[in-house]
This record gives C-alpha cells, sequence and structure tokens, in this order.
C-alpha cells in the first residue's frame, strides 16, 4: 500500500501524515472489519502486489456504507505491476465478496485527481454525486462517490424482504432437502443417480459456490443455485470466457414471489463481475416452468450444444442448452 499510494496522485499530500500512515499500516483492523484480498505472484505466493479492503457497513472503517451494505476501500496495486490489470481484478473480486455476503450494495470513492475514476465507472459502478459534498472536504480536494447495486438486473423493483447470499455450512441440510424436493415433486421420472446429486450440495460447495434466497424476516431458505468458482466451470455446456450455472431449485411455498428469477439474475450480475462474455446453462425438456423462465428473461437456445443420453431405464432425455449474452 505505501508503495502505491507514493506512486500516486497524492503522493506529496499524503508524505508525512500520520493519521494516513497509520491507516496504511492498520490492514489487521480493516480484515477484522470485513476482509482484505491480496493479489500474489503465481511464481512467487509470498510476493503481494495488490491489495483491497472489503469492509461491512456502519464500522469504524468506512465512509459511506451503511449496515446492510459493504464498501470498498483502498485499492492498491504495486507501481511496478501497475497497467497489468490488477486493479480491475482486485475490484472484481471484492465486489463479488460482497454479493456473497448478501448485502444490498457495495460503495466507494476516490479522489477527483485519481484515474481510477474511470476504472470504476466502466466496472459498472454508478455515481452517486448526492453523497460527495460530506467527503469534499477531506483536505485533498473532492471525493467521487460510487455505488454498485447488488440486488440483480430486475426490470422492475427488488423485492427487498428478500436475500440472496452465499450458504453457510450451517444451511447444507436444509437446502439439499428444499432442492431435493423442488426438482422430486415437479418433475417425474429422475432416476436415482440424478436425485443424488441434487441432494449433495455438501459436495457442490467443494467445487462450486452455492447460493441461497432467504425471507430476511424469518430466515426461511427459499431457493437456491450453484455458480462455479472463479476460472472453472461446472458443466461441458461452458466454453472458455462464459459462466455456467446449475441446480436451480425453489421451494414450494415460495412459488410466485419471484425466487427462480432473482435467482437466475444473480448469476447475470456474477457473470458481469468477472467479465464472461456469455451465462449458460442445461435444462431438461421436460422442465419446462425452467426454460419459460429463461426464455421470459432473453436467454436464447444454443441448439449446437443440446445433447442427448439414455436413461438406465432406456428412457432418451433431451438436455435444452441457453445462454445470454451479457
Amino acid at each position: 500500500m505505501h508503495r502505491a499510494y507514493a506512486a500516486g496522485p497524492y503522493a506529496a499530500d499524503l508524505d508525512g501524515n500520520e493519521a494516513w500512515l497509520a491507516t496504511e499500516r492498520d490492514t489487521a483492523g480493516r480484515d477484522a472489519a470485513g476482509r482484505v484480498l491480496v493479489a500474489v505472484r503465481t511464481e512467487a505466493p509470498g510476493e503481494v502486489v495488490g491489495a483491497v479492503s472489503v469492509l461491512r457497513g456502519g464500522g469504524a472503517y468506512t465512509k459511506l456504507a451503511a449496515p446492510g451494505e459493504a464498501e470498498l476501500r483502498l485499492v492498491a496495486v504495486d507501481p511496478a505491476a501497475q497497467g497489468s490489470g490488477l486493479g480491475a481484478a482486485l475490484t472484481r473480486a471484492g465486489t463479488e465478496l460482497a454479493l456473497r455476503w448478501g448485502v444490498d450494495a457495495i460503495r466507494l470513492d476516490t479522489g477527483e485527481r485519481n484515474p481510477a475514476q474511470h476504472l470504476y465507472a466502466k466496472l459498472g459502478y454508478e455515481r452517486t454525486p448526492e453523497r460527495d459534498t460530506s467527503l469534499a472536504d477531506g483536505g485533498y480536494g473532492g471525493s467521487l462517490t460510487y455505488a454498485y447495486p447488488l440486488g440483480g438486473d430486475a426490470a422492475g423493483p427488488i423485492d427487498t424482504s428478500v436475500r440472496v447470499r452465499e450458504i453457510r455450512s450451517t444451511d447444507v441440510e436444509a437446502v439439499s432437502a428444499l432442492v431435493l424436493a423442488a426438482y422430486r415433486d415437479t418433475y417425474e421420472g429422475l432416476d436415482s443417480g440424478y436425485l443424488n446429486e441434487i441432494a449433495d450440495v455438501a459436495g457442490r460447495m467443494r467445487d462450486g459456490i452455492v447460493w441461497v434466497a432467504e425471507d430476511r424476516d424469518s430466515g426461511e431458505l427459499l431457493g437456491t443455485i450453484t455458480t462455479p468458482r472463479p476460472g472453472k466451470t461446472l458443466s461441458d455446456v461452458a466454453r472458455p470466457g462464459e459462466l455456467d450455472i446449475r441446480l436451480l431449485g425453489v421451494g414450494a411455498a415460495a412459488r410466485g414471489r419471484g425466487i427462480g428469477e432473482r435467482l437466475t439474475r444473480l448469476g447475470i450480475t456474477l457473470a458481469r463481475l468477472r467479465g464472461n462474455s456469455r451465462l449458460v446453462l442445461n435444462t431438461g425438456l421436460m422442465m419446462e416452468p425452467a426454460w419459460r423462465l429463461y426464455e421470459r428473461l432473453g436467454f436464447e437456445r444454443l441448439v449446437d450444444r443440446e445433447r442427448q443420453f439414455t436413461r438406465p431405464d432406456g428412457t432418451v432425455v433431451h438436455l435444452l442448452a441457453y445462454g445470454y449474452d451479457v
């Protein structure tokens, strides 16, 4: 951090500023208030070349974020590594972490002399000029504020009674029962092997990220979906540069609340955050409610990626493929 800011547009303002030096040094405090993510060289894992602090709103280290939000602060890239895309990678990773926390929005500010403002706009952060005045008199000129809404790409208002977040270890049994019932009770003839795969939530957590939708007030789990970890895929439907989603399931009692759409839009948001070109998926021909949803949201058939397989009982299953350009 010290090397990065000493080479930045505010180097002269920060030089010898004891309050700023204390901020630089307090990495442990920021990590305890959220998470500090680092970029390291692949060939030298101990060499840190970038960092970003992702903070939970309402804490001592945040300037903008309220409780239920997150804040991105102190994006720093070693001068020797600048120009390699690390600033964008750190910003994307920090934003995705906030998404996994289930917060409604992530905020940040940057100095008006900082060229990073162009990066944040390019990554989808939206200006919040009404917040600028509260930070304008920090001694180093004006600050520009931004926010990234994390509720999804919904065309209309987001249902604020529902939160989407990463699964917790205490959720596994309930999510397994929810998604198994969602498939078994809706679609006839699913074989035991596929049902076991559907129920294996713990296994999916090892290879991917399992998400849940929950009712904010009651804590009831309403639905789930699985996405890959960064740089990985879940199935052979995905091509390089694409993100795939699997095993969308909504509890019977939660249907009609737009949970399936909300979880699918999460996939769109995640694909955009990671810089993927397309969100893709497979679904069964018999799963009409699912593919009707995808078509309504603007997904298009990828006929060249569709395939058939034969179950042990001789039944032929046709898998549809869909894609959404992000």
